[in-house]
């Protein structure tokens, strides 16, 4: 029912809060099995916490491991991106082979540019409904919608086709 990928998989900030506030947090761990972030989505989604927004408490899933890219020194090289994308891409960087889940466009380029392999929000909804773990994907995107998650009207539509709905 997993993905079928063996490198490794380091997931970004946005997908963990989406998915925990509409109660699907755990496809990533049924799609991916085990992930790593890095410590800035560690600090971003506190810094959400600290705003009232409902995050995830990354220690209470074992099949979650923060990690933190060898190179620090290099953020700075990763301009107009957010500091969880930046450490997701170093990480990605550091270890070939690994697969990053990123919504973010402009770190989707860079991943894409350094042969990174990708997957989003959406394509995990779409996988999630393949594995037969959600019975529609439509629905979800409606959830994420009113949580405030951006998609524009065409995406919206490649999704919904794209999980033959």
């Amino acid at each position: 029912m997993k993905l079928k990928y063996s490198g490794l998989i380091i997931c970004n900030t946005t997908p963990l809060l989406y998915l925990h506030q509409i109660h699907l947090l755990a496809i990533i761990k049924d799609i991916c099995g085990d992930i790593v972030v890095p410590p800035a989505v560690i600090r971003e989604l506190k810094a959400g916490a600290d705003q009232g927004v409902s995050v995830p408490d990354i220690g209470q899933y074992n099949w979650i491991t923060v990690k933190e890219p060898v190179a620090v020194s290099a953020h700075n090289l990763i301009k107009d991106l957010g500091d969880g994308e930046t450490e997701v891409l170093m990480l990605a960087l550091e270890m070939p082979g690994s697969m990053v889940i990123l919504d973010d466009n402009l770190a989707r380029t860079y991943a894409y540019i350094n042969s990174i392999d990708v997957i989003g929000t959406c394509g995990l909804l779409v996988k999630a409904k393949y594995f037969g773990l959600i019975p529609s994907v439509t629905p979800v995107l409606d959830l994420l919608d009113q949580k405030g998650f951006f998609l524009s009207k065409e995406f919206r539509k490649t999704v919904i086709s794209l999980a033959r709905e």
